[in-house]
């Protein structure tokens, strides 16, 4: 094998590769979105009817369809420009090297361990907060414009910077790795209809951050103390202490790490 044809394999893998990627960014958005999945599908019917039009020659069909797809995309651009704003966004604050801080096992405990104390006392004190914990996506975009504090996590700053008479209560916190980056944040709501019209600016605010980052997002209510999680887009309202440390502990934890655990159980139950 010559070193042309070796250089010419490599290429066709990375190229393949790319295609698969874009392919899964356009994916992960199209399941997140409502407005875009609908548009996917639009897409698809209007490929089905020229195909079928072409075939048995539909020269009126065929003839609008072919205005359709040649003016589309310009009006996909115009009509989605905050989706695909939206998504380039996200694509800009990935971090290809991975998060900026992995935690062991011990700091993940004590990271969980101090924000639920915050929590429980922010639940029973219905004290509004809204605790962002950035993962692979940087924040670095709202760390900027927010209140920097670089401390170590601890419960009771937490709780303090949800005072009602303190100035950064009304935004968010980021919690980078093991670290209280910022406090007083403030981020893009969301403009998704599947949230209740109930739920007010935080929880807006918590689903329109993780439509755009990986960020996991905990909100207190204000005015019912109840606890809620948003991730990928979704909100989990209402959750129990116990759900909300279960679910922090199982999306803080490293995946290639649990894959393996997962494997070396099996294999020592095989063993036994």
């Amino acid at each position: 094998m010559t070193l042309d044809s070796i250089l010419n394999i490599l290429s066709s893998v990375v190229d393949i590769a790319i295609i698969w990627v874009i392919f899964y960014f356009i994916l992960k958005k199209l399941r997140n979105n409502m407005k875009l999945g609908i548009l996917f599908k639009g897409l698809i019917i209007i490929l089905v009817v020229k195909v079928i039009s072409d075939w048995l020659g539909l020269l009126t069909t065929g003839l609008v369809l072919d205005y359709i797809i040649a003016w589309g995309p310009l009006a996909i651009i115009v009509i989605f420009q905050p989706e695909i704003r939206a998504a380039l966004e996200q694509l800009g604050r990935s971090n290809l090297l991975g998060s900026y801080k992995t935690l062991s096992f011990n700091q993940r405990e004590e990271l969980v361990y101090e924000i639920m104390e915050a929590v429980e006392y922010l639940k029973r004190n219905r004290m509004g907060s809204l605790i962002v914990i950035e993962r692979n996506d940087s924040l670095k975009d709202y760390i900027e414009k927010s209140t920097k504090l670089y401390a170590a996590v601890s419960s009771e700053l937490i709780i303090s910077a949800f005072f009602p008479n303190n100035p950064l209560h009304k935004g968010g916190l980021i919690i980078q790795g093991d670290q209280i980056i910022s406090a007083g944040a403030t981020f893009p709501v969301t403009q998704s209809e599947k949230i209740n019209k109930r739920l007010g600016a935080r929880h807006r605010a918590a689903v329109g951050v993780t439509e755009i980052t990986d960020a996991i997002v905990l909100i207190v209510s204000g005015d019912t103390g109840h606890v809620s999680l948003a991730i990928d887009g979704q909100l989990s309202y209402n959750l129990s202490l116990d759900d909300t440390k279960m679910r922090l502990i199982d999306e803080l934890r490293p995946k290639v790490t649990y894959i393996e655990d997962e494997l070396d159980e099996e294999g020592s139950d095989s063993n036994a």
